[in-house]
């Protein structure tokens, strides 16, 4: 039976815009792609954007935005993959290709929700074994500026800034607020990859004027 689930998820629309704020602030902490945290590519093909978390641990969330709705692929080494045979009756045609193709085939799915247009709730078929798990990769994503700067205030150990990474900045960005060498400086001071930062930009389609 499909319940709703993780009450802490936005609107799936809400939740695209919370995405590319997270990307960008992860594209000036983390300047080298491969230790990114977080990613998003606006134009991962004909009106779809597709962003992902990665753990280092081996937890790694998949999602992808249509114009109609979004679905989310979580995988956890903590939890057994989910029957996928169970999901094909239930998830929406549209993101059918997605789930069943690559690159979630080759990432694993231990957990599946999505939103479409006209719903309020995020769906979701997952038992409750796998509730946990899904709750705690999905948790940094409530939409709140101070949940991404305490994490990364841990992740980056506050990139030499003592009190941490500046909380009006983050909010800026999570506001998309366009992006100026100044609130660049504020998260990163020392700062100085300009040219990857406006290619990671225009990627992730988010304002700025470096």
């Amino acid at each position: 039976m499909i319940s709703t689930a993780n009450p802490v998820l936005p609107h799936w629309e809400q939740l695209k815009n919370y995405c590319k704020a997270m990307a960008v602030l992860d594209a000036i902490l983390s300047p080298e792609w491969q230790y990114r945290y977080y990613s998003y590519n606006s134009d991962w093909s004909e009106d779809e954007e597709f962003f992902e978390m990665r753990n280092g641990e081996g937890a790694q969330l998949l999602m992808l935005f249509l114009k109609d709705g979004a679905v989310i692929n979580g995988f956890s080494v903590e939890e057994d993959a989910a029957d996928k045979d169970l999901l094909l009756p239930l998830l929406p045609e549209q993101f059918h290709e997605f789930i069943y193709g690559e690159p979630v085939q080759s990432a694993g799915t231990s957990f599946c929700l999505w939103q479409s247009n006209g719903e309020e709730s995020w769906q979701t078929p997952q038992p409750a074994a796998a509730l946990k798990i899904s709750t705690e990769l999905l948790s940094p994503f409530d939409g709140a500026p101070l949940t991404y700067k305490q994490w990364a205030d841990s992740y980056f150990e506050s990139n030499g800034l003592p009190a941490g990474i500046p909380l009006e900045a983050v909010k800026q960005i999570f506001a998309h607020q366009r992006l100026d060498k100044d609130m660049v400086l504020a998260i990163s001071p020392n700062f100085t990859d300009w040219e990857q930062l406006k290619e990671d930009l225009e990627e992730i389609s988010y304002n700025y004027h470096l």
